[in-house]
């Protein structure tokens, strides 16, 4: 063991002590999102994932990096066997053999980020700032290959353990959660660096860090005080608490139908009426009855956005599409928005032909993806881009860029996963959207958690939940767009080019004549 170092981080460690390590330090992570965000744990998880990857080959890196993945998504997404449960006869035994698979997969990405980092490490041997800056560009690195590959699945990143600070968030207007999660790791690790630098290399690494810190807050305090005030536009979200296990039982779609139709009469002036994804289940564009008494309800000049699902036949047979739809007092549709993004097993079985696997839910066949983001224009309305369900989690791909909306409708239906943590989760990847892009983004949810959200990632208003009930409110104002929205990931290239041009610059002005390489060598 190196003199003067704690013993968990001796050198002499096994494999399986550092793969310990990494597993309690990745589940440690969960504490640093919503609904918890203990702040704390950021540098705790990422500095002792830090130092049990020095001096190892890459092989057992990976190996080391995978199990802080499978401490990080095994706790972090457990929420996802309470969807297996709603129809529990059918797909309850998948429960926990598909979230220990889908967790295992998703840690190879940590584990790739943990086996660059070692291999590089073993070519250029650097240490102290520069080490902390190649670990952060590792990570952010393999965690935009999780946002893509494959369709990609960006859930928890590590810019969301600052969802819950309102200076700490901001910096994603300029870099993205992406850019934001290679600041938030780089910072993190840097109690992990100063443990394990040379003592005469330590006092630069405990500024840097206390400059960062100050900095972050300070910037990030000056943009959150930036109030976003309403528009004159009125909204109102209506949130049913349909069980899931309900929905879609036969004979059910008439009782549904009523209870968002009592809801939304309640007294009170709306310019825009909000009902969740699917939120009336079937298809409403053929029902006319159905159609008659939402018109009959719609006050003079008022529209209702509502999800519900969509058929149109052609020759390649009937294709079904989820959908948000508009509708006015005609009862006829305005316009409408077919979800791009599909939720794989959710929404369609992939390699369908292959895999003998039904998607859990109800339907008549899979989904077909929509064209991509739409911007909406709704008579007497701001316009509006809509993100269903799970589109709201891809940072840069929720908004037309060409034609730039003034506000973003996330309908969601979250019932699939119970009072678990899931849709704490859920919400703070929409507050990062309103932030990414300097939109307010409104949610209305089946069974919560509805709410409003300020350009500035600020919850408004929200209900819980279980909750049933209506949020009236105005719609907030928008901002200028961000860099972010101008110019997507490109910002964070730049971002990680400048970071390691200052680290250049900085070893330049205090390096030893004879050191071989900037930063503290490892020994």
């Amino acid at each position: 063991m190196k003199p003067g170092l704690p013993q968990f981080v001796s050198e002499d460690l096994n494999l399986f002590q550092r793969m310990g390590l990494a597993l309690a330090a990745g589940g440690l992570t969960v504490l640093t999102l919503p609904p918890f965000s203990w702040l704390i744990a950021v540098p705790v998880a990422f500095s002792v994932l830090f130092i049990v990857l020095r001096n190892i080959s890459t092989s057992r890196a990976f190996l080391v990096g995978w199990a802080f993945g499978l401490g990080q998504f095994g706790i972090g997404i457990s929420w996802i066997a309470e969807s297996f449960y709603v129809d529990a006869e059918r797909f309850g035994a998948l429960a926990i053999p598909a979230v220990a698979g889908l967790s295992a997969g998703l840690a190879i990405f940590p584990g790739m980020a943990a086996m660059l980092f070692a291999a590089i490490m073993q070519r250029r041997a650097v240490g102290g700032i520069a080490a902390g800056l190649l670990f952060a560009t590792c990570w952010v690195a393999t965690e935009w290959l999780r946002g893509h590959v494959l369709t990609g699945f960006p859930w928890n990143l590590a810019a969301y353990a600052l969802v819950d600070y309102a200076a700490l968030r901001q910096p994603a207007a300029w870099v993205g959660s992406y850019g934001l999660g290679f600041l938030t790791v780089f910072i993190g690790i840097l109690p992990g660096v100063l443990t394990v630098a040379a003592p005469k290399r330590r006092a630069p690494v405990l500024v840097l860090f206390a400059v960062a810190v100050a900095g972050f807050w300070v910037g990030g305090a000056l943009r959150s005080g930036q109030d976003m005030p309403p528009t004159d536009v009125a909204l109102r979200i209506v949130q049913g608490n349909v069980p899931q296990v309900e929905k879609w039982v036969p004979g059910s779609r008439q009782r549904t139908l009523e209870k968002y139709l009592g809801l939304s009469a309640q007294p009170g002036r709306f310019d825009l009426l909000l009902w969740p994804e699917t939120a009336f289940p079937g298809f409403l564009d053929e029902d006319a009855a159905a159609r008659a008494r939402i018109s009959a309800a719609l006050p003079d000049g008022r529209i209702l956005l509502t999800g519900a699902p969509d058929r149109v036949e052609g020759d390649g047979g009937t294709r079904y599409f989820n959908t948000v739809q508009a509708y006015d007092g005609s009862g006829e549709v305005l316009t409408g928005y077919a979800k791009h993004h599909l939720v794989p097993f959710g929404e369609y079985v992939p390699l369908k032909g292959w895999l003998p696997i039904e998607r859990l839910t109800e339907g008549l066949g899979d989904f077909t993806p929509g064209p991509g983001p739409r911007t909406l224009a709704i008579p007497g309305a701001p316009l509006v881009a809509v993100a269903i369900c799970y589109e709201i989690i891809f940072p840069g791909h929720v908004v037309d860029h060409l034609f730039r909306p003034d506000w973003i409708f996330n309908a969601t239906n979250d019932a699939w996963f119970g009072t678990s943590i899931g849709p704490e989760q859920h919400l703070a990847s929409a507050r990062m959207r309103a932030v990414e892009e300097g939109l307010p983004v409104v949610r209305a949810a089946n069974t919560g958690i509805s709410a409003i959200i300020d350009a500035n990632g600020n919850v408004v208003a929200r209900l819980d939940t279980g909750e049933t009930g209506t949020i009236d409110a105005g719609l907030p104002g928008a901002r200028t767009p961000t860099p972010y929205a101008r110019f997507g990931d490109w910002t964070l290239l730049v971002l990680v080019f400048g970071c390691w041009v200052f680290g250049w610059l900085a070893s330049l002005l205090g390096r030893d004549p004879d050191a071989r390489h900037f930063g503290t060598e490892v020994s």
